[in-house]
């Protein structure tokens, strides 16, 4: 299991150095990536959240400065979005179950409720819906629904609860790798940009005590 982000890097992005990645192909996040790496994430979960305020009238009117300009939504919006979630790979089968388009990254906590809530979370719509559902002590984890031999994933309820363990932990080495970055590249964006981050990871901010590894938060 791995959190990912689904890219897209725009052509002529020019406001931090960046990695070329292919469209719509994933990229892994941990505290692993290398600077530019990161700066591809931050860009990209920036230009998710990029909205024009004409079309959100509860922004304030975007600075004409570009920096400023492009982090606006990231740094404003009240509901932040990140392209992408977390993406499980059966490597003895060769079968993944990748990030649905109705769940973004800040949703990745969706998957307790599969464990412990209502024990089905649907991921994704036409043309190719996926389900993860719980059956007794069983996850299964449907790639198509839509088709009688889709592909699918078999886990225990503890493996996958230790994968979430594992997803979490990425996403914190992430998020400190990238406050580092953002503190070297950004420093006049700091604090409220690496607030934002930790929102979209859908984990504390830096300085605030973490909750245990696997526990919800409250």
């Amino acid at each position: 299991m791995q959190p990912v982000l689904e890219m897209n890097t725009p052509d002529g992005f020019a406001l931090w150095p960046v990695t070329e990645t292919e469209r719509f192909s994933f990229l892994s996040l941990s505290g692993e990536l290398s600077p530019a790496e990161i700066g591809t994430a931050l860009m990209r979960i920036a230009a998710c959240n990029d909205v024009d305020p004409a079309d959100n009238g509860d922004l304030p009117p975007r600075p004409a400065e570009p920096l400023s300009g492009f982090l606006h939504g990231l740094l404003n919006l009240d509901n932040l979005y990140a392209a992408g979630g977390l993406r499980i790979t059966d490597i003895s089968t060769d079968t993944t179950f990748p990030p649905g388009c109705c769940d973004g990254l800040e949703d990745w906590r969706d998957w307790y409720q599969v464990l412990d809530g209502s024990g089905i979370m649907g991921y994704g719509h036409d043309p190719q819906p996926s389900l993860a559902e719980r059956l007794g002590d069983t996850i299964r984890l449907t790639v198509d629904t839509a088709r009688d031999d889709s592909p699918a994933i078999e886990l225990s309820v503890t493996e996958l609860r230790h994968l979430l363990v594992g997803a979490e932990r990425d996403l914190t080495g992430f998020l400190a790798a990238a406050t580092d970055w953002i503190t070297e590249h950004l420093p006049d964006h700091s604090v409220p940009l690496t607030a934002a981050l930790a929102r979209v990871l859908a984990l504390p901010a830096p300085g605030v005590s973490p909750a245990p590894l696997g526990a919800e938060p409250a």
